[in-house]
């Protein structure tokens, strides 16, 4: 017995709070997209647009972007998908869902689910009348029992394998082809997005800077913040080390040019450079600074959430860094606080859908060492057993007076590893990769 598709019982302004939480938030998507259908939406334009979100999300596992999404709709428009007609009803609602503010999002996802199953189950219930005449009440429980188990996606995402051959080919022919949207966050240099996995940091994932004392762990950091964005992504930088204001102020002496100590004697200059970036930025970069030793993975999950509910969603979060964070529930074991926190955050980057990057120290060994590699990293090599991708940062005292140093990559899990980047860096402008030189 076939049945018309329910509507959502939920005001118009609830209704538009799902559209954006499904097409904009990856958590909310990867609980919650499987339940929700645009026939759903009594909006036809917002109804498009949730489409359009979530068959982007099934395609891609993540969540699309204004500019990503709107190139989704010139290709609907042109293939005829989205009639002439409803053009002015689709754009409005574009705007509406990009602009709608984020937050809430489990309690959300829960309406949606109680919404779900209610459906699921008065519509089994209509079908069992005629399965009860035939007294097929094994097929009744059947029914029933897949109703009453609609739900949230608590068990993690499900891949088949075999089945989903012609989806991973289709995805290389359109990377081949530039069809298929960059999912790296890029570094800002063609010739190591090149040799990343993903074309640039990738989402899902953490990548973890190495280095001894004063070696620009910090500097990588706040350049690959800069950089991403620059190029469109929302950067979340978050601080234990070293004020924000200082954060800013290495970030003014990155844009402008200028040394950190001629800040001060041009002020101006600092200024208008700084405003030109932000005029060309497409993505947006906020940093929250916490005393060390204070910010837990618990902790960063909620601010995470505060910053959806004021429409912020980030593509990466970088966090100087990790070492200073706390575990969540301290225990005797150092290392294994370490590992608390080191799980956690690689946790929120596949939660989140966002790329994550921090950094960690080196041992006495791989401080003195000309390259530092994965068994030199201090206190716990789970660490290393955790990131998907450890990157030592090398360079001698004559290396240091001429701006050189090698980045070597010295652990990872999905591509290769082994080879060094050697760059050149203006450490004193708080620039960290001035120029790529050779890669072996």
């Amino acid at each position: 017995m076939e049945h018309e598709p329910s509507k959502f019982e939920f005001d118009e302004d609830f209704q538009l709070k799902v559209a954006a939480l499904v097409v904009r938030d990856f958590d909310f998507a990867r609980k919650a997209a499987h339940l929700i259908k645009p026939d759903y939406f009594e909006d036809m334009g917002i109804a498009t647009i949730v489409d359009m979100g979530i068959a982007y999300y099934n395609k891609y596992g993540e969540v699309a972007d204004a500019t990503a999404l709107r190139d989704v709709m010139k290709d609907r428009l042109a293939g005829g998908k989205i009639r002439s007609e409803s053009k002015p009803l689709v754009f409005e609602a574009f705007k509406k869902v990009f602009k709608h503010e984020l937050g809430g999002g489990t309690y959300v996802a829960e309406q949606v689910a109680t919404f779900a199953r209610h459906t699921a189950i008065s519509h089994a219930i209509l079908q069992s009348v005629s399965l009860l005449d035939k007294k097929k009440l094994d097929a009744i429980d059947k029914l029933i029992g897949q109703a009453s188990a609609v739900g949230l996606n608590e068990d993690g995402d499900e891949y088949d394998y075999y089945a989903t051959i012609q989806e991973r080919t289709d995805e290389r022919l359109e990377t081949v082809a530039g069809k298929r949207p960059p999912q790296g966050i890029t570094t800002g240099h063609s010739r190591i997005d090149e040799r990343l996995y993903h074309r640039g940091w990738g989402r899902k994932e953490m990548v973890v800077f190495m280095g001894g004392p004063k070696s620009g762990k910090t500097m990588a950091l706040i350049n690959s913040a800069k950089i991403a964005s620059q190029n469109g992504f929302n950067v979340l930088y978050i601080t234990l080390e070293v004020a924000a204001r200082i954060i800013g102020e290495r970030l003014d002496a990155s844009f402008s040019g200028h040394k950190m100590r001629e800040l001060l004697r041009n002020p101006h200059d600092v200024r208008m450079k700084v405003e030109s970036a932000a005029a060309g930025r497409r993505g947006s970069l906020v940093i929250n600074e916490f005393p060390p030793g204070t910010l837990t993975p618990k902790m960063l999950r909620a601010l995470i959430e505060r910053h959806k509910a004021k429409g912020r969603h980030f593509d990466l979060i970088c966090v100087d860094y990790a070492d200073l964070m706390a575990p969540d529930f301290r225990g005797n074991e150092e290392r294994e606080n370490s590992k608390q926190i080191y799980t956690g955050l690689r946790a929120i980057a596949v939660e989140q859908g966002v790329a994550l990057l921090t950094a960690t120290q080196t041992n006495r060994t791989g401080a003195k060492a000309i390259v530092a590699k994965a068994e030199d990293v201090a206190e716990d090599y789970n660490k290393i057993r955790i990131a998907d991708l450890v990157i030592s940062i090398n360079s001698t005292d004559e290396e240091k007076l001429t701006g050189d140093a090698r980045l070597f990559f010295a652990a990872s899990r999905n591509q290769e590893g082994g080879f060094t980047i050697y760059i050149k860096q203006d450490l004193g402008r708080a620039q960290f990769i001035v120029s790529v030189e050779n890669i072996e």
